[in-house]
């Protein structure tokens, strides 16, 4: 039995034995076969690496010399030809027997490595032989190639040859250097003709370029330069001369336009303009036509910013009369307030604190006041622009009725407290909301101009509640009396609020139309006078001027804008 078992165990190793040494077999038979294949892949693309084409452009090239430059290039090429030829493709052919050997010797580890260095071998001569081919072709392919280019390069000569002399008058400035490039485009086309007579291909490429480069800057020449000209020497010195009366004209009114610095672009518009002038000779045209709109859109800003002067000095007036007024105003309530408001305090038992807020108006009118004199002082003395004073006077304006509204809902809390009143000054809040949203409203929208309707109907609206005010502070008090200023007073206010709504609507619209038109300007010149008007009534406040001019504009060409624009409101 123990016999047995030793058997079965000898058997079993022998047989793991075959196993093993059958596995190594079949897997260095496979590397083997694994090899060979690359091996057989290498050889192949060894074999292409010699193309006939090379010999069949040189041969090309052989028929064509007849100068001692392509003479010399033709020896050049045939030399780095037989290079690879008959050093660089042997050598492939010794690594690759080398590589059978180390096959056939089962030296794998050593293979990976040759293998590497000889694919990056052919991948190089491949590439170098490639390389003289397509050199080799710049030759044999070169009068085809530039046959073709010069022919489309005479065509675009010839087009800009005559539109230059249909239109020569426009160019009468620099004719002279246009011309001289002219002649310069003939003799290259003269000199490719003899090149190509005498197989100069090295020398083609060249007369080539020079033929697209020149010839492509005339194109730009001839297509700008017009342009320019007209800008450079017309349109912009008018307008600088326009814009320059219009600025010493405003400045002996008594503007102060220092913060446009007008003397100063002047003198560097004149400079750019001199430089590009000095470029154009030369036939230079590089960032010209932009620089030159640049400085004509300076030019039609400061049309701008003459009317903006112009408006603010309006708003600057009349601020100037009202917030005199109106603060003196304030001023004398609150005094006149100072000296009742002992009896006021016993008639109606209010304490320290419910009659402070007087103090903090007075100080605020002072304050106002204080303000006011700075800015009037500083108008006398020129020292900032109108559009600056009417910013400040439209902030102190602000102020001044944010103070005002203090006053006036003082003076109402002031009133008799007696429970008949109640009614009467539940309506006066409601009023005095009104009143707020309504000033609020025609603030909501930044207008050029504030209509004097509005100054008007808050004037009505303000004497009205003031009017109210003074029946309910009335002892006794009128209640019939008290009913026809609360009836008209909310009238008022409601006007006002109206207005408001309407002007900030009608704005908005004129505003948007102009701005939708402004698209229509440059194709129909109906339409650029009619928006040209529009423009000018909105920044007068006219906005319902402004819409109905607008709209009819865009009519024209778009029916039925008004009702797209109040759609748009609507949102």
């Amino acid at each position: 039995m123990k016999d047995t078992y030793i058997l079965f165990g000898v058997a079993y190793l022998i047989i793991t034995i075959a196993l093993i040494i059958t596995m190594i077999v079949i897997v260095k038979k496979h590397m083997k076969n694994k090899y060979n294949e690359v091996l057989k892949m290498l050889e192949r693309d060894k074999n292409l690496i010699i193309s006939a084409s090379i010999l069949t452009e040189l041969n090309k090239v052989e028929s064509l010399i007849n100068n001692k430059e392509l003479e010399k290039k033709y020896e050049s090429w045939k030399e780095k030809f037989k290079i690879i030829k008959d050093k660089e493709v042997p050598k492939i052919t010794d690594e690759l027997i080398n590589v059978e050997e180390l096959i056939n010797t089962k030296k794998y580890k050593e293979i990976e490595k040759e293998l590497a260095k000889i694919e990056l071998d052919i991948y190089f001569i491949k590439s170098k032989s490639k390389f003289l081919l397509d050199e080799i072709k710049e030759i044999t392919t070169s009068e085809e190639k530039n046959r073709e280019i010069v022919t489309k390069l005479k065509s675009e000569y010839r087009e800009i040859f005559i539109k230059y002399n249909n239109a020569k008058e426009d160019y009468e400035i620099i004719s002279s250097p246009i011309e001289l490039q002219f002649e310069t485009v003939d003799k290259l086309f003269s000199a490719f003709e003899i090149s190509m007579e005498n197989n100069a291909y090295t020398e083609v490429g060249k007369i080539v370029k020079a033929l697209d480069d020149t010839i492509g800057n005339l194109s730009i020449v001839i297509e700008e330069a017009p342009s320019i000209i007209l800008m450079g020497k017309v349109l912009i010195p008018k307008k600088m001369k326009d814009t320059h009366d219009i600025y010493e004209k405003m400045v002996k009114e008594g503007y102060n336009l220092d913060y446009l610095k007008i003397d100063y672009n002047m003198i560097e518009s004149e400079k750019k303009i001199a430089d590009i002038f000095d470029r154009l000779n030369v036939l230079n045209l590089v960032d010209s036509i932009f620089e030159l709109k640049t400085i004509l859109d300076y030019y039609d800003n400061l049309y701008n910013d003459f009317e903006k002067e112009k408006v603010s000095k309006r708003m600057f007036e009349e601020f100037t009369r009202t917030i005199g007024i109106r603060c003196k105003k304030i001023l004398n309530i609150i005094l006149s307030l100072n000296r009742k408001i002992d009896d006021i305090k016993y008639s109606y038992d209010l304490t320290e604190d419910e009659v402070k807020i007087i103090d903090e108006i007075s100080l605020s009118g002072k304050s106002i006041k204080s303000e006011y004199e700075t800015i009037i002082e500083d108008y006398r003395n020129k020292l900032f622009s109108y559009s600056k004073l009417a910013h400040q006077m439209e902030l102190l304006n602000l102020k001044l009725s944010k103070t005002e509204d203090k006053l006036d809902y003082t003076l109402k809390s002031l009133g008799s407290l007696k429970e008949d009143e109640l009614r009467a000054r539940e309506q006066l809040e409601e009023i005095k909301s009104i009143l707020s949203s309504a000033k609020e409203k025609i603030t909501s929208y930044k207008l050029p101009v504030i209509p004097k309707c509005y100054y008007i109907e808050l004037e009505e609206a303000t004497e009205a509640i003031r009017e109210m005010i003074k029946e309910l502070e009335a002892k006794p008090i009128n209640i019939k009396t008290l009913n026809i200023r609360v009836d008209n007073a909310r009238d008022l206010v409601l006007k006002l609020y109206n207005t408001s709504n309407e002007t900030i609507k009608t704005a908005w619209m004129a505003e948007n139309a102009i701005i939708y038109g402004n698209r229509y300007r440059f194709d129909n010149k109906e339409i650029d006078e009619s928006l040209e008007k529009a423009s000018i009534a909105f920044m007068k406040g006219n906005f319902k001027l402004s819409l109905e001019s607008s709209i009819n504009a865009i009519n024209i060409i778009e029916p039925g804008i008004h009702k797209r624009l109040l759609e748009a409101y609507k949102k």
